[in-house]
């Protein structure tokens, strides 16, 4: 490939939610801001949403790292499960190996027992939850439920839910309006600006050990973003592409020509206009 071409040392443009690359564009630090604000203010609920490949995941992860030391943190990456599922996975993530069978009444009680004792060391608990628009009603109102453990002075779990715009169709449903009326702060999160494409590559390439001139062309960066609109992991797999195509051409540095060749090899890019031939 072209790692040894480019003098990098991993590939600059994974689409995994590698943290070590995370570069905030003004949509990610706003929405990070959001989320440290409400949570170091104690609410309940807090809700983060973004088209498919706006860094939704690569946030969620961030947030997680940022954590103060001490933080009970759990993560549910697949929420599709049933309200007895949700509230056994969040016990294994908090520590707890309830013996089995268990109905949903002792569970919650072993539940609170341990949420109580974080609280006596002041320790948060803080549960993150990706892909929430896939989660069934009678599961998010077991969420709410779960969100009722509290003592007179604070909530005893907080649940930050990370999940695509029909994540809020979802709790337009009149039997989770509840739980619509317990999030305090919500962010919905664009992808990179124009603005900030140039400096967003760069970047990238740079944590992966480059060290030459500009790889990108202005021009080429402006085409990128408008196929991709802005979206990381779009943005990301375009970028692999045009840089296949400028090693494949023993060249080093992308032009349009490059960007549009990737563009035809993906599926979910815009097309470019006429105006880039």
């Amino acid at each position: 490939m072209y790692l040894a071409y480019f003098g990098l040392s991993e590939f600059p443009f994974g689409i995994t939610p590698d943290t070590s690359f995370t570069f905030l564009t003004r949509g990610h630090q706003e929405a990070l801001n959001t989320l440290i604000l409400a949570l170091d203010g104690g609410e309940g609920f807090v809700k983060i949403t973004g088209e498919v490949g706006t860094g939704k995941s690569h946030l969620c992860r961030r947030l997680l790292k940022l954590q103060p030391e001490g933080t009970c943190s759990a993560y549910i990456p697949n929420p599709r499960i049933s309200p007895g599922t949700l509230m056994l996975a969040l016990a294994e993530e908090i520590g707890l190996r309830p013996t089995l069978p268990l109905d949903d009444y002792h569970l919650m009680q072993e539940i609170n027992r341990a949420l109580l004792a974080n609280a006596s060391e002041a320790r948060r608990v803080l549960v993150c939850i990706d892909e929430a628009q896939a989660m069934p009603l009678d599961t998010l109102e077991a969420l709410r439920l779960l969100s009722n453990l509290e003592t007179e002075k604070r909530k005893l779990l907080q649940i930050v839910l990370f999940g695509q715009p029909e994540l809020d169709v979802k709790l337009a449903e009149p039997s989770v309006r509840q739980l619509l009326q317990r999030i305090a702060f919500s962010y919905r999160l664009v992808g990179i600006e124009r603005a900030e494409i140039d400096n967003y590559l760069a970047h990238r390439l740079r944590v992966a050990g480059y060290r030459g001139e500009a790889v990108f062309l202005p021009r080429a960066a402006r085409a990128l973003h408008h196929a991709s609109q802005g979206r990381p992991r779009l943005v990301n797999i375009l970028a692999h592409k045009a840089l296949l195509a400028v090693f494949g051409e023993g060249r080093q540095q992308v032009a349009v020509r490059h960007v549009r060749c990737a563009v035809l090899d993906t599926e979910g890019a815009r097309a470019l206009k006429w105006w880039w031939r």
